[in-house]
């Protein structure tokens, strides 16, 4: 049998992860709002489980939708020293939505007619490591004419996180162990106009003992059954230690991708369970191994590959 009859028969027989999921996303954390200019909020979020796309909210309006893998957006259009309050809520492949998060208030800065001066350059950025996932940047105050309001931190010439004008200090989560970084980080203010970026400061993230067995899920083992319905393979297996919980799983048949299996809320931590419906196809004698979506939103290492084996009878 061709390993494309039994593709079809789980896509249009069967009945897919996504199709089976009806829990809501969990609801995204630490949401903070910036006001770095007069006309703009900048708003930034954590969430642990996989979702499809993140719904911002000023008060009861939807005022930006953010694609899968981005925690951040600039939110403009606003008007000068105007109180807001934002919320966040998140959307998974399935079409569920989230509670929003805790709103948060924040006031846009006051108008600064003519201000069209750059502020000086961040000077002297260095950067820590503080484990596989995790980095602290530090830098030199950067000076202006009316006022620093934001320091906007890049990796590879686009902004992954902000802070306060006040701050020369930024914590980075959700890194990927034992991989190379370079960061720079600008000055904003009030009026948004920018300055040049910092000198890069280039790090390794650790890893540690237990990061040196790879983002691949462990264990997997497989036990085909037989039900009423047709034919079941009921997966399990460890997650990876990521540092977080991997809420997004890839099912890959013979070397090509079957399926996706994910979690709105509650991703497993010590042991994941899953039954693949394969309808009336037999799965006997062909290779399964699966793969995690990391916490930084890039695909882990493969699991070893399973052989299916007959239904017991």
């Amino acid at each position: 049998m061709a390993v494309s009859g039994l593709v079809v028969a789980l896509l249009v027989g069967g009945c897919s992860a996504s199709e089976k999921d009806k829990k809501p996303p969990a609801v995204p954390g630490e949401v903070s709002a910036l006001a770095s200019t007069s006309v703009s909020v900048h708003v930034m979020w954590r969430a642990d489980s996989d979702v499809a796309t993140f719904e911002v909210y000023e008060g009861a309006r939807k005022v930006r939708d953010v694609s899968e893998g981005r925690h951040m957006v600039d939110v403009t259009d606003l008007a000068p020293g105007t109180a807001y309050s934002f919320s966040v809520r998140a959307r998974d492949k399935a079409g569920n939505l989230s509670e929003a998060s805790a709103a948060v208030p924040v006031t846009t800065l006051s108008a600064v007619k003519g201000e069209r001066v750059p502020p000086s350059v961040p000077a002297n950025l260095r950067g820590q490591g503080e484990g596989p996932t995790t980095a602290t940047l530090t830098w030199d105050a950067a000076t202006d004419d009316v006022g620093v309001t934001a320091y906007d931190v890049h990796q590879g010439g686009i902004r992954v996180h902000s802070v306060a004008g006040d701050k020369t200090t930024a914590v980075l989560t959700g890194l990927r162990p034992g991989t190379d970084y370079s960061f720079t980080v600008t000055a904003r203010d009030a009026a948004d106009n920018s300055s040049a970026e910092s000198n890069a400061v280039t790090m390794v993230t650790a890893q540690g003992v237990k990061d040196a067995r790879s983002t691949a899920p462990i264990d997997l083992r497989t036990v085909t059954r037989k039900a009423s319905d047709g034919t079941y393979v009921d997966l399990t297996w460890t997650p990876p230690d990521v540092g977080r919980p991997v809420g997004s799983y890839e099912v890959h048949l013979d070397g090509n991708f079957l399926t996706t299996v994910m979690w709105g809320v509650d991703p497993p931590v010590g042991q994941a369970q899953y039954s693949l419906p394969l309808g009336d196809t037999p799965a006997t004698g062909h290779r399964l191994k699966i793969r995690g979506k990391l916490p930084d939103g890039t695909w882990g290492d493969f699991s070893a590959e399973v052989v299916l084996a007959p239904p017991a009878p």
